[in-house]
């Protein structure tokens, strides 16, 4: 990732995420603090955290990604493995802390999960169909000159 555009559209595709994350909080602040107390606001943001952190984790094989059919797939099924075990991981660390309420917690690492797995997949598509006109070939592996 070396490729000043490759690193320029990381950069926007994280500031996406904080965008749309940033927007859905604002919407439920009220709700949730209302429905789980004042200590659940420090929750929905450890949530929304566990979210944003492992989208950039998850990401990364996306923005590292080869231009051949294979190393697309295979960046595709990592991108899902680690953003998925990320939020295990980082989500599962924030509960056991015992610093934040358990239930509001889980619930906006899902809520963010699901908000930005729309900005992943776009930002996937964009990336790894850029990396295949870039390598000269399409879906099938067919280069311009076998055309």
């Amino acid at each position: 990732m070396t490729d000043p555009r490759a690193v320029r559209d990381y950069l926007r595709f994280l500031l996406w995420g904080v965008v749309a994350i940033a927007a859905v909080a604002l919407l439920g602040l009220v709700p949730t603090q209302r429905l789980a107390g004042p200590g659940a606001i420090a929750a929905m943001i450890a949530g929304c955290s566990v979210g944003i952190l492992s989208l950039a984790f998850g990401a990364i094989p996306i923005a590292l990604a080869g231009s051949s059919p294979g190393a697309k797939i295979q960046a595709g099924l990592l991108s899902i493995g680690v953003r998925f075990g990320s939020v295990l991981v980082l989500g599962l660390a924030a509960v056991l802390s015992g610093r934040f309420a358990g239930r509001p917690l889980v619930l906006w690492a899902a809520i963010s999960y699901v908000v930005l797995l729309a900005i992943e997949s776009r930002y996937a598509a964009s990336v790894l169909s850029r990396t295949a006109n870039q390598g000269g070939g399409d879906a099938a592996g067919e280069g311009k000159a076998d055309r």
